[in-house]
């Protein structure tokens, strides 16, 4: 069964029962769904006998699409013809019956005779877009793509814009999975149209197979740079299409190129470094932060290319990609952004890094706390950096051994921020530390109130917390082992692995 007729099928059922039968009483309903069953089950005879009926009460276009489908089914041409030419008398100026008539010859094999009437009434188009789509609908519905097709071509002439019915055309081309014509109309439309980019990016990901088809559309696009070397549009394109394929660095060079080329201001190339660093091209997407960098301060892309810059070499480092030497360096960039440009709600970034890596990578906990204590002082301040940074050194004077002034940074946090999703996370920390140092009465007492957290992810923590301190406490020989454990993991989270390890070692 054709598309058409499968979705013509479910529509059927329902327009027929809601609007025909509706208006024709004596018209049986379930001898209507009973042709239908029969159409769907292949028995196109029993199907025919009913449809006949049916149109012949209704005289309705429903039933005659339908009808018309199972006599072509059942190779009945004559029978089909005399259908036509009938309806044609009724309503000669209805070109639904024309096709039909080529639709027929179709189907015997005759393309030729089939081919003039198609071409015939696609020539004899008037010069009115509204034509132009009934007639293009018409011969979508009788499965004639490619005369759907050839007809919005034609109104795109008469109209004289090269743009009209757009979307019509690409939405045939995607039916058809027409790659090479939708590649093309997509290009075609998107210097006059460059809003379709998304939606081009997405139908063509869809439509293409494999790495062939992104190469073919690469050649494609390369054209369209040669002739227009200044449009944005095809350099964004040909970035994406480099990034499907996974060839960063040449969409990198490409990008640089362009910006060279256009004396861009750097926003096409940072735009989509953006990109680059999602998909994890972070070597690509320093090199680009490096190059807008290089263009010198007066550039508008200077500082935030240098932020992105930086952040992107933070990201490597604590996720493990790049080594641990490359601390130092990075911690020096920051420290000397800093001293150029002071420390202020525009450099906040900067500061907060330089903090975490002195805290938890060059094991300088003493400066981590200092840089959060000046962070605090700087004016202006949102309340959640303020809760943020409260909560950071927090975690910093545990570094540094005061445990204390830790609880009670906590505490602060959790009820200036009551209510808020911090002051959970506060509460929380405050639990672990008071875990940390054999606290267990109150820790487990902070875990049952934030077993009922807003947050999945707290009450999940407190409720994990809270199992491990009740299932390892029940006498005075848990408790020992379990303050034991709970050494270990202060002796973790202060980054000395080595004690925290022996610990361990020692509880078993």
């Amino acid at each position: 069964m054709s598309k058409y007729y499968f979705v013509f099928l479910c529509f059927f059922t329902s327009a027929v029962s809601a609007q025909i039968l509706g208006q024709r009483p004596q018209i049986a309903v379930g001898n209507s769904s009973l042709a239908v069953q029969y159409y769907r089950d292949g028995q196109y005879e029993k199907a025919a006998a009913l449809f006949e009926k049916l149109f012949e009460k209704s005289n309705s276009d429903l039933y005659f699409n339908i009808y018309f489908s199972t006599l072509l089914k059942l190779k009945k041409y004559a029978q089909a013809e005399l259908l036509v030419k009938k309806g044609a008398k009724e309503d000669p100026t209805n070109d639904d019956y024309v096709i039909a008539q080529g639709k027929i010859y179709q189907e015997q094999g005759d393309e030729k005779n089939a081919g003039k009437i198609f071409s015939k009434l696609i020539n004899q188009l008037p010069k009115d877009e509204f034509k132009v789509r009934i007639l293009a609908n018409s011969f979508y519905q009788y499965g004639n793509y490619d005369e759907a097709i050839e007809t919005f071509k034609r109104g795109r002439v008469l109209l004289e814009d090269p743009n009209a019915f757009t979307f019509e055309l690409i939405n045939l081309y995607r039916f058809r999975k027409d790659k090479p014509m939708l590649m093309q109309t997509y290009l075609d439309v998107l210097a006059t149209m460059p809003e379709l980019l998304p939606q081009a990016e997405n139908a063509l990901s869809n439509a293409f197979d494999d790495n062939a088809d992104y190469v073919n559309f690469q050649t494609g696009i390369l054209k369209k740079i040669q002739k227009q070397p200044d449009a944005t549009i095809y350099v964004k394109l040909l970035t994406w299409n480099y990034i499907q394929m996974q060839q960063y660095d040449m969409a990198l060079k490409q990008l640089i190129a362009f910006d060279k080329r256009t004396k861009d201001d750097g926003s096409t190339l940072f735009n989509s470094l953006e990109v680059f660093a999602n998909n994890n091209a972070f070597d690509s997407a320093i090199k680009g932060y490096e190059y807008l960098v290089s263009k010198g301060e007066n550039n508008a892309y200077f500082l935030p290319a240098k932020v992105e810059l930086l952040n992107t070499k933070y990201n490597l480092l604590i996720e493990g990609i790049k080594p641990t030497e490359d601390v130092n360096k990075l911690a020096q960039e920051y420290q000397d952004l800093l001293a150029k440009y002071g420390k202020n709600k525009n450099t906040l970034f900067a500061a907060q890094k330089l903090a975490q890596l002195n805290a938890y990578y060059l094991n300088n906990p003493k400066k981590a706390k200092g840089i959060l204590e000046e962070i605090l002082k700087i004016p202006g301040l949102p309340e959640t950096v303020i809760s943020e940074t409260k909560l950071a050194l927090g975690d910093v004077y545990i570094l540094t051994g005061q445990p204390w002034d830790a609880f009670l940074t906590y505490e602060q946090v959790a009820k200036q921020f009551e209510g808020q999703q911090i002051a959970n996370e506060a509460s929380f920390k405050s639990a672990k530390l008071s875990f940390y140092q054999g606290n267990f009465a109150y820790a487990l007492s902070q875990c049952q109130v934030l077993k009922a957290a807003t947050s999945q992810l707290i009450a999940n923590d407190a409720l994990n917390l809270s199992l491990l301190i009740t299932d390892n406490n029940q006498d005075s020989k848990d408790s020992s082992a379990l303050k034991m454990y709970a050494d270990a993991e202060m002796l973790i989270f202060r980054n000395k692995t080595q004690p925290a390890i022996q610990k361990l070692d020692s509880v078993n």
